[in-house]
């Protein structure tokens, strides 16, 4: 199968800056690629991680966080591609039942690291109903509205935790690229959250 170019979806840049509006205290990881140029490119900040490597790992990353933040709001913002490879993390995640973690998936049904080739979710498998399946408070979004919905949320530290499907058009904007340097990040995040720093 070929990659559809002309899919039908929202603007992934367009969709992280209104996910990250009025953000305050949520610590944001980003999966590999794609999500972490959009977060970037929307504005640096210090309670950014960014990773550049550990595909799969993104949800996990954030639940680790979340369980060691309880009193701060964790967001993951990872792909498709990069969510199918760790699917196995929304157990995980179920199970703990973090009440301060939300997962959002942009999804745009390719791998557009590697070519832009058919995901499976471009092939239909719905992330969001596994999620739902495992526990989580699961939804798909579609529009700015369900967005703006979402941001709504993404404060809460109690509950379920969440996760989001959104449904992003298959482009590639050009990439706005943050730092590489992991040492760098990882303190610059620990001294975000007042932990010494090595």
């Amino acid at each position: 199968m070929t990659a559809n170019p002309t899919r039908e979806g929202l603007d992934r840049r367009s969709a992280v800056q209104e996910l990250l509006k009025e953000r305050e205290n949520i610590l944001v990881v980003t999966g590999l690629g794609s999500p972490t140029y959009d977060v970037f490119a929307v504005g640096d900040s210090d309670a950014n991680f960014y990773l550049w490597g550990a595909m799969g790992g993104a949800a996990l990353v954030g639940l680790g966080l979340a369980l060691a933040q309880p009193q701060r709001p964790v967001l993951v913002i990872t792909g498709d591609g990069e969510q199918l490879m760790g699917i196995g993390g929304l157990l995980t995640i179920a199970t703990k039942k973090p009440g301060n973690l939300s997962v959002v998936v942009l999804d745009n049904g390719h791998y557009g690291e590697t070519g832009m080739q058919l995901s499976h979710t471009g092939l239909g498998i719905d992330l969001h109903k596994i999620a739902d399946a495992a526990g989580l408070e699961a939804t798909e979004i579609k529009d700015m509205a369900g967005i703006a919905g979402l941001r709504r949320t993404l404060k809460h530290l109690s509950g379920k935790p969440r996760f989001a499907t959104v449904r992003i058009s298959a482009e590639n904007p050009k990439r706005v690229l943050p730092s590489r340097d992991g040492v760098y990040l990882k303190n610059r995040f620990r001294a975000h959250l007042g932990l010494a720093v090595n």
